[in-house]
């Protein structure tokens, strides 16, 4: 019986390597939100290193009813980077488009909460526009601060995703 013959170290990193996920419009948004909710951890590294595509934020201002100028300024883009690469057809790079995948990923668990509730209520409940009036109040666990204030660090999510977590469990931390 014929040796196989070893790969090299290059192709077997690369043959293990999960693709990033890349945002569509036409595959629809809260299919994206949805898989990026259940994204393996490498996946959402390789998609934070190449970025995303700047309409998604275009796309997350309007579906959480946030002005395209507030969302800028939660995620520390500027409007002029922002509109032009939206523009362009341009990824958009960086601390912004983490904190636009952590803002994705916090609207995954709102939706998921959505999804797991029992209430009648929940049938038709916009998780995506609660959610965007959540992270402007001020919360009593985050010091008073808004959620929108720490969004921009992913810190500031993992906080904020613990403060969605007990909401939904009743136990504020």
């Amino acid at each position: 019986m014929p040796k196989a013959k070893p790969r090299s170290p290059k192709k077997a990193n690369s043959a293990a390597r999960p693709a990033e996920f890349f945002y569509h419009p036409s595959d629809g948004f809260d299919e994206f939100i949805s898989n990026l909710h259940v994204a393996e951890p490498m996946q959402l590294i390789e998609t934070e290193r190449k970025g995303i595509a700047s309409v998604f934020v275009k796309d997350l201002s309007k579906r959480m009813q946030i002005p395209a100028q507030r969302m800028f300024d939660i995620l520390g883009i500027s409007k002029a980077t922002a509109e032009r690469k939206v523009a362009a057809g341009e990824l958009l790079s960086g601390s912004g488009a983490i904190a636009a995948l952590g803002l994705a990923r916090l609207l995954g668990i709102a939706q998921e909460m959505v999804e797991q509730s029992t209430a009648p209520e929940a049938k038709d409940f916009d998780a995506a526009k609660w959610l965007g009036q959540w992270i402007e109040q001020a919360q009593p666990a985050l010091g008073g601060r808004k959620p929108a204030e720490l969004i921009e660090t992913p810190t500031g999510v993992d906080l904020v995703a613990k403060l969605l977590g007990a909401t939904q469990s009743g136990a504020y931390q």
